[in-house]
């Protein structure tokens, strides 16, 4: 642990009592520090509609007057520079000087202001990043893990394994989808859309070939990352129902709301669909369409906890499961609080970098992740790395 880690560690204690409390200084945002760190992605790479180049993350450090700093992150694998600069030039000039627990207040401000340039997109993934940070700083301030500060529950959440790419020859696929079995994952996922979504006989027999392979006890899921349209998604779904896939991930566009609708009447196959979606608007849209079985909206683009708790409420409304995408040690607090939410994603892809970029990134056991009891999200990032690699030009 370097020295920087250990002091903010030290900062973080229950001592540090919450903002306005008698005698206490109030916390004040007083800078923010923004680190792209990326590595690249095994050579040939490709889901069914993008070759994968880079792995990255944006990380954003946001620090108080009293020495406490909240740590967010979101994607870096393009728009990294972007995020940075949008941070830096127009978003730290008016945090400075707020006080962190006003986490509603700067949500609300900053989509107004920002309305203009974006109500998704990159404007979100750095909000995203932001709205981490100061949660991180709240749960230090108080000197409790956000899980216990949202609510508490669960202490260890369900994770499956995802990765088994497009790109792989069929026993690549079924070696990589036996190792996830072999350590521990009852449940996982793989790629379909072999060749762009254009041979889906071929997709049909993958999907016999692992399930065969890992038996019928293990969770299958399979992911299409939007290659088809609609009719097409539903013929496939229901060649593949006797394989027992316990879901089918964005068959369709993902912004084709009409065409997964389409396909929950024509298929029973459990439709999962979301990463895509930004905001509970996006959320509410796909619930009144019945356009989706599951929800998996992924906190680093939707706006934070803060609007993630408001869109695992409206899945909990509608009786819809919410299974965030990705960044899993990020979505642990939610996932420990939030009843609907079934089980976690881990991607394969990003765990070099995720245990670069964290000193303490949780490792599954028995395909669980354990809740981290310290404070914030109790995730502590390895700074010698973060210089190291960032890629400030």
């Amino acid at each position: 642990m370097n020295s920087e880690t250990t002091t903010l560690s030290r900062a973080a204690q229950p001592s540090a009592t919450p903002t306005g409390a008698p005698g206490v200084a109030r916390h004040r945002i007083a800078d923010i520090e923004v680190h792209l760190v990326s590595t690249q992605a095994p050579s040939g790479l490709a889901d069914a509609t993008r070759k994968v180049e880079t792995v990255g993350m944006t990380v954003v450090r946001v620090k108080t007057d009293q020495g406490l700093e909240g740590v967010g992150v979101t994607y870096h694998e393009v728009g990294g520079p972007a995020v940075r600069a949008l941070i830096e030039k127009d978003m730290l000039p008016r945090l400075k000087g707020r006080d962190p627990f006003d986490t509603e207040v700067i949500w609300r401000e900053f989509f107004a202001v920002f309305r203009g340039v974006g109500r998704k997109g990159l404007m979100f993934c750095a909000l995203s990043a932001i709205d981490f940070a100061l949660w991180d700083l709240k749960g230090k301030i108080l000197g409790m893990p956000l899980h216990r500060l949202l609510g508490g529950g669960r202490s260890r959440i369900p994770v499956y394994a995802s990765g088994g790419w497009a790109s792989y020859d069929d026993d690549q696929l079924v070696a990589e989808m036996k190792d996830m079995v072999a350590q521990g994952y009852r449940m996982v996922k793989f790629k379909i859309g072999y060749d762009g979504g254009r041979q889906p006989n071929r997709d049909v027999e993958r999907v016999r070939k692992v399930r065969e392979a890992l038996g019928p006890d293990i969770g299958l899921m399979i992911d299409a990352n939007n290659c088809w349209d609609a009719a097409t998604a539903v013929q496939f779904g229901n060649r593949v129902r006797e394989y027992n896939p316990m879901l089918l991930e964005e068959p369709v566009f993902a912004d084709d709301i009409p065409g997964l609708a389409r396909f929950k009447r024509g298929c029973d196959i459990p439709l999962g669909t979301g990463e895509h979606e930004y905001t509970k608007w996006g959320v509410r849209d796909l619930l009144l369409a019945d356009a989706a079985d599951i929800v998996q909206i992924d906190g680093a683009r939707t706006g934070g906890y803060t609007e993630m708790m408001k869109c695992a409420a409206l899945c909990e409304a509608w009786n819809v499961k919410f299974a965030p995408h990705a960044m899993e040690h990020i979505h642990i607090p939610i996932a420990s609080v939030c009843g609907n939410v079934p089980f976690l994603e881990r991607l394969r892809l990003f765990e070099p970098i995720t245990h670069s970029v964290y000193l303490n990134a949780q490792v599954p056991t028995d395909g669980h992740l354990d809740v981290i009891e310290a404070p914030g999200h109790g995730l502590r990032l390895d700074m010698d790395f973060i210089r190291d690699a960032d890629e400030r030009d």
